[in-house]
C-alpha cells in the first residue's frame, strides 16, 4: 500500500503525520504501533520521534492520536498538536478550531509568527492535575510539590504533575544541567522502579533571565528530545508555583530545538497553559509499505519544504541566547 506522510516538527521535536480522515487507510491498533516503530527508526529512511495520526472526530474538527517511536501511545503531545493544528486549519481553511485528544478536546489557533516566516500556532494544554495517582506515582501522599524523594535523589526537589502526560520537574543550576544526573535518573524511573510503574517524562529547568527558562526533557518512550511541548508547559507552571514567574504573563521557554512561549492561566477550577510555537513542515513523502513485511518499506517520492531553512535561523538565535547563560 502507498502511505502519504508529512514530516513536520515543533521545536525540533519531529513527527510523521498521517491523515486518516478521508478513510483511505484501514489501520488497526497493531498497525499504528508497528508503523511508529518501523517508520520512526532513525537508522531507516525516515526517522522521527513519533507518528501523529489525524482522524475523524464526532465532537471536534479532527482527532489526534500520538504513537511514540517505540510503538507506545502518548495521551498528549504539545509539539505534535501544533503540527496537527496547522495541518487541520489549512485543510479546512480556518484559523482556529478544536482538536480531540485522548484526555480532552483542546482549542488551537493560528498566531502571529514567533519569528519571521515561521508558521506559529497556539495550543491549549489541559487538563492539569497534581494528584500523584494521575501519573501514577507511588508515594504515601496525595501531591508532590517542590519536595525531595530521598531514595531517588538526595539533592534535587521535584514537582509531579499530569498535563495530562505524566511529568517530573526539577529546577536546577548549570552544574546539574551539565552533569549526567538527568540521564541516570530518567533511565531509572523509566525502567523497573518502585515509583513510576508507567514511566514518566523528566524535565530539568534552568532559570535564565527574568521571564526566560531553559528546559531539557527525557521523554518517556523516546529518550532525550530536542523539546517536549507538554514538558515545557508543565515546567512553566512549576516556575509560577515557585515564584519565578507570574500567571497570565508570557514565559520564553528555550530548548535544544529552539524556543516557544508559554502563558499559565489560573482559573477557579485549576490551571491551563497556552503553548505557542512553530509548526514547521520538512517534507512530504510517499511510502510503499507492506503489512506483511513492515521493515521493508521504501520511500518512493519526497518533496522538501524550504521553510525549514527559516526555522534554522530561529534555532541559531535561540542557541546563542542559551550559551550566554549556561
Amino acid at each position: 500500500m502507498k502511505i502519504q506522510v508529512l514530516k513536520c516538527h515543533g521545536s525540533g521535536n519531529d513527527f510523521l503525520l498521517i491523515d486518516e480522515m478521508d478513510g483511505q487507510y484501514t489501520f488497526n491498533e497493531h498497525d499504528r504501533a508497528t508503523l511508529a516503530n518501523v517508520l520512526c527508526n532513525r537508522n531507516a529512511q525516515l526517522g522521527a520521534d513519533g507518528i501523529l495520526f489525524v482522524l475523524q472526530s464526532e465532537r471536534a474538527t479532527a482527532r489526534m492520536r500520538v504513537f511514540n517511536a517505540d510503538g507506545s501511545e502518548a495521551s498528549m503531545c504539545g509539539n505534535g498538536l501544533r503540527c496537527v493544528a496547522r495541518y487541520v486549519c489549512e485543510k479546512f481553511n480556518i484559523e482556529e478550531t478544536v482538536i480531540e485528544t485522548m484526555k480532552a478536546d483542546l482549542h488551537v489557533k493560528k498566531q502571529d509568527d514567533l519569528f519571521p516566516n515561521v508558521p506559529t500556532y497556539m495550543v491549549e494544554i489541559s487538563p492539569v492535575s497534581f494528584q500523584i495517582s494521575d501519573l501514577p506515582l507511588n508515594l504515601e501522599q496525595d501531591t508532590l510539590k517542590n519536595e525531595r524523594i530521598p531514595s531517588l535523589s538526595q539533592i534535587l526537589s521535584f514537582t509531579a504533575l499530569a498535563v495530562p502526560n505524566p511529568h517530573l520537574v526539577s529546577i536546577v543550576d548549570t552544574n546539574i544541567i551539565q552533569s549526567d544526573l538527568q540521564k541516570q535518573l530518567s533511565e531509572f524511573v523509566n525502567g523497573d522502579n518502585p515509583f513510576f510503574p508507567d514511566g514518566v517524562n523528566v524535565s530539568f529547568v534552568k532559570p535564565l533571565e527574568k521571564g526566560a527558562i531553559y528546559v531539557r526533557t527525557f521523554e518517556r518512550g523516546v529518550g532525550f528530545t530536542n523539546a517536549c511541548g507538554t514538558a515545557m508547559s508543565a515546567s512553566s507552571l512549576v516556575t509560577c508555583l515557585g515564584g519565578l514567574h507570574e500567571t497570565e504573563q508570557t514565559i520564553e521557554v528555550y530548548n535544544d530545538g529552539g524556543k516557544v512561549r508559554c502563558v499559565v492561566h489560573q482559573e477557579s477550577d485549576g490551571y491551563w497553559i497556552e503553548l505557542i510555537g512553530n509548526a514547521t513542515y520538512v517534507y512530504e513523502a510517499t511510502v510503499d509499505y507492506h503489512k506483511e513485511q513492515p521493515d521493508c518499506f521504501q520511500v518512493c517520492e519526497r518533496r522538501v519544504f524550504e521553510e525549514t531553512q527559516q526555522y534554522a535561523k530561529l534555532e541559531k538565535v535561540a542557541q546563542e541566547f542559551i550559551k550566554k547563560w549556561m
